[in-house]
């Protein structure tokens, strides 16, 4: 069975091809997703299949041994891999978009980042990230000490912790020049004093391991440290990082909705339920909510284009995308279970899980409501758009 196989240019490779490939990937991984959700244990053999396969370089690139996938690209193979376990399409999307961020800075020059891409693609590192819980406000401390810096905190929703080589992080510093900031760094999940805590067990996305990360006294070292950023401003650099990651997560819950649309059109196709008008202006708001929220994706794509100038108004794309994917995926999955009826109540049922995972959509940065709250901002041409808008 083949997999997805990246080697051309973006442009010369449709979109089909890259989804069929990604397809038959899937059904390799499809047949263990059932249980992970029910035991609320990490999607081992799917990772075990990825990492084998090269797919973790998917965005590294070629010249450096990956794929070369854009971000664009990405989003294909996470929304059809979602069709098929929805957790393993989400925990390797936080893996995919520190690798987009790290391929963004090599490509414009900034040191140190083709290390890291080398031992993706040569190692299969898994990176995990820990930007959408932190964002512009990171939990934790961080001290100098000769040769770097001693950080304490306690880290959460760590995707793929169970398997992760490389904590992608961010902690305060109070710098006494420039007062407090931002400090990203590189930290080794095997390093002394990082504990990953077994505290996963969600209603949705059960699969993803996204357990909390302690770190108890850990020393980084200056050349970890990647990034000094202000503190509580979405600042160039998370700007562009938002601008990649959150297509790329949206993709897998608008992935996750066209599997729940496919399932319950399955179940009443041939049926003499599938000549009940309402179940057919059921299936037809779904269709038309999915096809509303993939132009969303398309536009947003669009707007973030192969390589990302950071901005605010790119940022605002991509949020309203997500927003509009946000409620037209939960909308969906709830029409899917309404068509099924009590055959979809069941925990058997595929639709069931797609009801669950779907949820935690709402939980990426930035939510529906301070997207709302930015576009206003922004609207009336306040500075304060780059910080984080707050709804509550």
């Amino acid at each position: 069975m083949t997999t997805v196989d990246i080697t051309q240019s973006p442009r010369s490779r449709p979109r089909e091809e890259l989804a069929a490939r990604t397809d038959e990937l899937g059904r390799r991984i499809a047949p263990y997703a059932g249980a992970h959700d029910r035991d609320g244990t990490f999607v081992a053999e799917a990772y075990e299949i990825l990492r084998s396969e090269g797919r973790l370089a998917l965005a590294v690139p070629r010249e450096l041994g990956g794929d070369g996938a854009t971000v664009r690209d990405v989003a294909t193979v996470q929304r059809t891999l979602a069709h098929h376990c929805a957790a393993t399409a989400l925990a390797s999307s936080m893996h995919h978009h520190v690798v987009l961020a790290a391929a963004w800075r090599y490509r414009h020059g900034a040191p140190g980042a083709d290390r890291m891409l080398r031992r993706v693609a040569g190692e299969g590192l898994v990176l995990v990230s820990t930007g959408g819980a932190d964002q512009t406000r990171p939990r934790g401390t961080a001290r100098k000490v000769p040769g770097g810096y001693r950080v304490d905190g306690r880290k959460v929703f760590c995707s793929q912790a169970p398997v992760g080589d490389v904590l992608a992080t961010m902690f305060p510093y109070d710098d006494p020049d420039e007062g407090r900031i931002v400090l990203n760094m590189m930290v080794p999940m095997k390093a002394d004093g990082v504990r990953v805590l077994d505290n996963w067990d969600s209603l949705g996305m059960r699969g993803t391991g996204s357990h909390d990360v302690e770190l108890t006294d850990v020393f980084v070292p200056d050349a970890a440290v990647v990034a000094r950023r202000p503190y509580g401003v979405i600042d160039p650099p998370f700007q562009l990082v938002l601008s990649v990651a959150m297509p790329v997560v949206a993709a897998v819950y608008l992935g996750v909705a066209e599997a729940a649309h496919a399932h319950a059109t399955a179940l009443v196709a041939g049926t003499p339920r599938a000549g009940d008008p309402s179940v057919r202006r059921q299936l037809g708001v779904a269709a038309t909510r999915l096809q509303v929220a993939s132009w969303a994706l398309d536009g947003a794509l669009d707007v973030v284009g192969d390589d990302p100038v950071p901005s605010m108004t790119t940022v605002a794309a991509v949020m309203t995308a997500k927003a509009e994917i946000a409620r037209a995926a939960i909308e969906v999955c709830d029409l899917a279970l309404d068509v099924a009826g009590g055959r979809g109540f069941y925990r058997s049922s595929p639709l069931e899980q797609c009801y669950r995972d779907v949820r935690g959509v709402k939980f990426h940065p930035l939510t529906p409501e301070e997207t709302l709250l930015l576009a206003g901002t922004q609207a009336l041409g306040s500075a304060a758009a780059t910080a984080i808008p707050r709804s509550a």
